[in-house]
């Protein structure tokens, strides 16, 4: 199985292609988009734009993308967040991909054993359980990646649940 996770937002959105084969897992792609545009309907296109083909060329099963999840004091910073998630819905439905929402601290149990580990810890953690990677991605990457192992992890699961 191949996912795709995506760490969404309008400055910096993390993507990490993650494939299990024979019960080891292998990235397949890794990056960061930095779309620019002179406002939000701009940004929005050109993140689009950018996301486009790196779906196509990943031909993942499933697209794993983190829930909404603001601090009260900065409400902003969700409804921003919800754009660029809405272009990452959008497009992967476009393509027929489905895509799975995941909270942070789910990802950090599924990734470290842990809800509240640290992203330097869940960075370590990504790194030791993706072995092959030729250089650490950057912060945003590593989310993405974590995302997928985390979205593999609970297929697992289930498809273990249901033998």
């Amino acid at each position: 199985m191949r996912v795709l996770g995506v760490d969404p937002g309008l400055v910096a959105t993390g993507y990490g292609a993650v494939e299990e084969r024979g019960g080891r897992l292998q990235v397949v792609g890794v990056g960061t988009l930095r779309p620019t545009g002179a406002d939000l309907a701009d940004r929005l296109l050109a993140l689009q734009e950018m996301f486009r083909p790196i779906l196509a060329a990943t031909a993942p099963e499933a697209v794993a993308l983190e829930e909404l999840y603001s601090h009260y004091q900065h409400p902003r910073t969700a409804i921003l967040m919800g754009h660029a998630r809405g272009v990452i819905c959008l497009e992967a439905a476009r393509q027929g991909v489905p895509v799975l929402d995941y909270s942070a601290s789910e990802v950090k149990r599924a990734v470290a054993g842990t809800g509240r580990a640290t992203k330097e810890q869940v960075g370590a953690m990504v790194a030791a359980q993706l072995g092959g990677l030729a250089s650490a991605p950057d912060e945003h990457g590593s989310d993405a990646l974590a995302l997928a192992v985390c979205h593999l992890c609970r297929h697992r699961i289930t498809l273990g649940a249901r033998r």
